[in-house]
């Protein structure tokens, strides 16, 4: 007998993730540059941890309600509420990925469409997938802009969700306010719903990163995190807000596979939410700021302006990004190449959350391998 046979095709056709791959292999070196993971090296606040510890000590260890605990929603809504013209449907989740799971299973039938950006983040391609939906990946190169002007031309009848993601993983890219507003304008006219990925939301440096909340928030669901912009990717906290009848949808979704999210971090996040983090956001516009000087005119890029990536064009000497992530592994650089994002494997991706003198010395080595 063999226990393969048990498994899924859904299953089966999905393999390792690209940054998981690197990532990995990063316990098997001494001492590399680690470029590849996607993980602030700032710690959470210690408000933030001492709120947590609190809460495991005073018993606060159960479920809660599964849309999330009332006054973290409170304090949701009361961000938001001025983008609405009626308070939105609030539902605390299990980090982004585990609100754009249950945005997906709650939205796609077989056969319908999801347009997003090529470049892409990791997960789209998979989950859209699993729900027997069509993914339309739109290439944005060179600028990584996704715009009306793109998007039009790949929509069909089966067209039904448009994805955004700004600050754009793994390109950093910031959408400008105009492409965002023609992409709303886009979605009324073709009927789409929007679901747009803001993980990276208070992680922009030269201007406010625009939500499409703004021009369409009856037509857009709301995916929003704590994970990259407070340090505490590891407790899988994050919140999806949209028209009530589809949050609604999602919190009876996620009664029967995550029930709740975890509450001593729904209680922890109650107060990451009273925390200024604008200190860590000026490290990292200045980390972008060293790589940008470290890199220019070594390296093809768009400059990023939110998150913590670049999207690298690989030299013209190698054959493909792939070829040069082995190089640069052997100067014990590790970085992630093109191809766990995009149709093509021309670019390999940074992330600059590292210490100052990690980072100029991987900037050093890059250099080297240009």
């Amino acid at each position: 007998m063999s226990i393969e046979q048990f498994l899924s095709r859904r299953a089966v056709g999905v393999k390792e993730s690209g940054i998981r791959r690197i990532f990995n292999l990063a316990a098997t070196l001494t001492d590399p540059i680690d470029f590849s993971i996607g993980q602030p090296d700032y710690d959470v606040p210690l408000p933030i941890k001492q709120a947590a510890i609190q809460a495991i000590q005073s018993g606060r260890n159960g479920y809660t309600l599964s849309q999330g605990l009332p006054e973290l929603r409170a304090k949701i809504l009361n961000r938001l509420e001025k983008f609405y013209p009626a308070p939105p449907g609030v539902l605390v989740t299990c980090g982004v990925s585990g609100g754009l799971v249950l945005a997906l299973l709650a939205t796609l039938n077989p056969g319908d469409e999801v347009l997003f950006a090529d470049p892409y983040f990791v997960s789209y391609l998979n989950l859209v997938s699993w729900f027997d939906g069509i993914s339309k990946p739109i290439i944005t190169y060179p600028d990584f802009r996704l715009t009306a002007e793109r998007v039009e031309p790949f929509l069909t009848p089966k067209s039904k969700i448009l994805l955004l993601n700004s600050p754009n993983n793994p390109t950093g890219v910031v959408y400008p306010e105009e492409d965002i507003r023609r992409l709303c304008r886009l979605a009324e006219k073709h009927n789409l719903l929007i679901i747009s990925d803001e993980i990276y939301c208070d992680l922009s440096y030269d201007h406010p990163s625009t939500s499409p909340i703004e021009f369409a928030p009856q037509r857009t669901l709301l995916l929003r995190g704590f994970g990259k912009s407070y340090g505490m990717t590891g407790w899988r906290m994050g919140y999806a807000a949209g028209p009530a009848p589809l949050i609604n949808t999602l919190t009876n979704l996620q009664q029967y596979i995550f029930v709740c999210a975890p509450q001593p971090a729904q209680h922890a996040v109650v107060t990451a939410m009273e925390t200024d983090i604008s200190p860590q956001v000026e490290q990292y516009r200045q980390k972008r700021n060293i790589v940008v000087q470290e890199l220019a005119g070594a390296y093809e890029f768009a400059r990023p302006s939110g998150g913590f990536y670049f999207f690298i064009k690989v030299p013209q000497k190698y054959e493909s990004a792939t070829r040069f992530v082995e190089a640069a592994i052997e100067k014990k650089v590790l970085c992630v190449p093109g191809s766990a994002f995009s149709q093509q494997d021309t670019h390999f991706r940074i992330s600059y959350a590292l210490p100052d003198d990690r980072l100029r010395e991987g900037c050093k080595r890059l250099r080297s391998l240009a």
